[in-house]
């Protein structure tokens, strides 16, 4: 599907002036979708607001726009798609999920969360040519960066058999990338969906295997719906959206551990850790975790969830490039005393705490030399910063996390993750040592070769 590219959009009126000129270059007929990701309202210089459809209706009136903020937890459609979706003021709110409305009760276009699912079931289904197209370029973006293997969420029960057949027929013909393949539930129906199709975490080959079930207890911290004990510090009328109750997620954690699943769950704010805390301590009391129960994101924290972490030993699945963005609103969402506590990468790994680094491509770039930066330095991609210093790590603690980390929680360390007699040689030449040069120059590293399985998948030209 096209899509119209929104990162670095610095304005509303940029955002209207890309998306017509996208309308108009690829002739895109009236009544199609529109569909487009990457805008952030923290970066528009006119309005500091998220998108609406007032905005939206400026650019088309006849094509269904719908275009997702740059975290996906938060989307913005103009009247035609909503009426498409056939939205009014008199739907209910979904459980997990809001869409916002005018003092009239009209809907506005922004949609949060579960929510989303709203609008984003117009978008037409696609073919597995189409996903194999997608999934190709993907992949040799991903070796163009150095990256031998991903952990990735594009599975679901619906589209479950295209996903399994494109990668089946994609990785036997370019086997270039190792993936452990997310499956996302909602609910314990959809594990056992899973289970039934003979799915168990660790089914597959050298190069697809079936990995966590990957479900979502809150939202995104640019959004205002990451999950917080407190109201937000920049605006108190909202703790955030809790995308599961206790008790589904409960229910959904002892169906995949009893089914022989691991989960990885997204957390981002302190009260949606606490909660899967909360339900992974009912599991593995003992701190025994056999199957490596995780959560990814784990970015606002304080010193007794990170005890518990530890004394459960739960897997930690992190992103430092965030900080390249959210170091510059932490403080305003959070206040001083959390945030200061926040992204706790060092303090993790100190710890004891099972970490591994990754992306969350496409929300940041996959380039992993950002993202060992901003582990290292605690800074953005420009040099501003650092936040809380002290919990920078050294390079090669961010390269473990990256290489070793990443294995373990794939259920792979006795393979993957080491240049080491016996492992798989999957490995990446750079284009300097990245252990004997200054931290701020990190970002700047570039891979001149990629080999997987002993095959040169990408070299420099």
């Amino acid at each position: 599907m096209q899509s119209v590219p929104l990162y670095g959009a610095t304005s509303i009126r940029e955002i209207i002036h890309r998306t017509r000129a996208f309308i108009e270059e690829h002739r895109i007929p009236a009544n199609h979708i529109v569909s487009g990701m990457g805008w952030n309202q923290d970066y528009f210089s006119d309005e500091n607001r998220l998108l609406n459809r007032h905005d939206l209706d400026q650019i088309s009136t006849t094509h269904l726009i719908i275009l997702s903020r740059a975290c996906g937890h938060v989307l913005a459609a103009n009247t035609a798609a909503i009426e498409a979706a056939g939205v009014t003021s008199e739907t209910e709110q979904p459980e997990g999920g809001q869409f916002d409305v005018d003092s009239q009760g009209v809907p506005t276009g922004v949609f949060r969360e579960n929510a989303n699912g709203l609008i984003q079931r117009l978008h037409p289904s696609t073919s597995v040519e189409t996903i194999q197209r997608s999934l190709q370029l993907a992949m040799e973006y991903a070796s163009s960066m150095g990256i031998t293997a991903v952990q990735t969420m594009d599975m679901n029960v619906e589209n479950h058999p295209m996903m399994m057949e494109a990668y089946q027929t994609l990785l036997s013909q370019y086997p270039h990338l190792r993936v452990y393949q997310q499956c996302h539930a909602s609910q314990p129906q959809d594990i056992e969906f899973y289970a039934a199709q003979g799915y168990r975490t660790g089914t597959g080959d050298d190069f697809f295997r079936i990995g966590p079930i990957k479900l979502f207890v809150d939202g995104s911290l640019g959004a205002r719906t990451a999950l917080l004990k407190q109201p937000y510090h920049d605006d108190p009328q909202t703790k955030g959206i809790q995308c599961l109750t206790q008790e589904q997620l409960d229910a959904i954690t002892e169906t995949a551990n009893r089914l022989d699943f691991q989960s990885t769950v997204h957390v981002i704010g302190d009260a949606a850790m606490e909660m899967v805390l909360d339900s992974y301590a009912r599991l593995i009391p003992s701190g025994h975790n056999p199957l490596r129960h995780a959560m990814i994101h784990c970015q606002i924290t304080d010193r007794p969830l990170l005890k518990r972490f530890t004394d459960l030993g739960v897997y930690a699945q992190v992103q430092p490039i965030f900080l390249h963005y959210d170091s510059h609103i932490v403080y305003e969402r959070v206040g001083q005393s959390l945030a200061e506590t926040s992204y706790a990468f060092g303090s993790m790994i100190r710890d004891g705490i099972p970490v591994s680094f990754g992306s969350d491509s496409p929300v940041e770039n996959m380039n992993p030399f950002h993202n060992i930066y901003c582990a290292v330095t605690r800074r953005d991609l420009q040099g501003s910063g650092p936040y809380v210093e002290s919990e920078g790590v050294r390079i090669s603690q961010a390269i473990d996390a990256y290489t070793i980390g990443s294995a373990q929680v794939c259920f792979r360390e006795q393979e993957l993750g080491r240049l080491k007699p016996g492992f798989l040689a999957d490995f990446v030449v750079l284009d300097q040592d990245i252990f004997n040069i200054d931290s701020m120059h990190v970002k700047e590293v570039r891979p001149v070769m990629t080999v997987v399985n002993g095959q040169v998948v990408y070299q420099c030209k």
